[in-house]
């Protein structure tokens, strides 16, 4: 991932190389050093994670996931939980920027985040099902508790892919922008989000 700056809002946005980003252990890693980078700093008002010119992330490496079994099972699980739960509990407001498609871990990795802005383009899904899959990093939770457990129940075991006018009308994102406005419109979100009470 690479660190960049809005005014006062930190934006952590993912490989400008990778046409469809995933969530290997490698980049929960980055997004962890990038935090605690932040976290030091103590410069920034709020944080972005945005998507890449292409898309949010489309979950974690699927060669990573079909290699581990048994414990290695729960590890694996209990990692990406980590990063999550501390995106979720970070003392300064994260907002994630999400264009193209935003799926499975990357579902849950916005999920986790206070509040998401998406362009018109993106879509969102679990596609778990298709793979006899469900995810182990607080999607479950999050997801339901945002849009209902009925919204939640269909996303998960249909893997049908919503596009966000749907994801605004349920309330799995607070605000579409377009594309090209699509970092600045999160930006400003995070910023305005940091100047209220926690």
């Amino acid at each position: 991932m690479e660190l960049s700056t809005h005014n006062s809002v930190a934006v952590l946005s993912f490989d400008p190389s990778a046409e469809y980003p995933r969530l290997t252990k490698a980049a929960l890693g980055e997004l962890d050093d990038l935090l605690d980078e932040i976290r030091g700093k103590g410069a920034f008002s709020s944080v972005v994670i945005a998507a890449n010119s292409t898309s949010f992330a489309t979950g974690a490496e699927i060669e990573e996931v079909a290699a581990v079994e048994g414990f290695g099972a729960r590890e694996f699980a209990a990692r990406g939980q980590k990063t999550l739960r501390r995106i979720d509990e970070f003392p300064l407001p994260v907002v994630a920027a999400i264009r193209g498609y935003c799926l499975g871990g990357g579902l849950d990795l916005a999920l986790a985040c206070h509040s998401r802005v998406a362009s018109y383009d993106a879509s969102f899904a679990h596609p778990g099902a298709t793979l006899g899959l469900v995810t182990g990093w607080g999607g479950t939770q999050r997801l339901s508790r945002l849009v209902g457990r009925t919204a939640a129940l269909q996303m998960f075991l249909t893997a049908e892919r919503i596009p966000a006018t749907q994801a605004l009308t349920m309330g799995l994102v607070d605000e579409l922008a377009l594309s090209v406005d699509l970092i600045s419109a999160a930006a400003n979100r995070a910023e305005a989000m940091s100047r209220l009470p926690r």
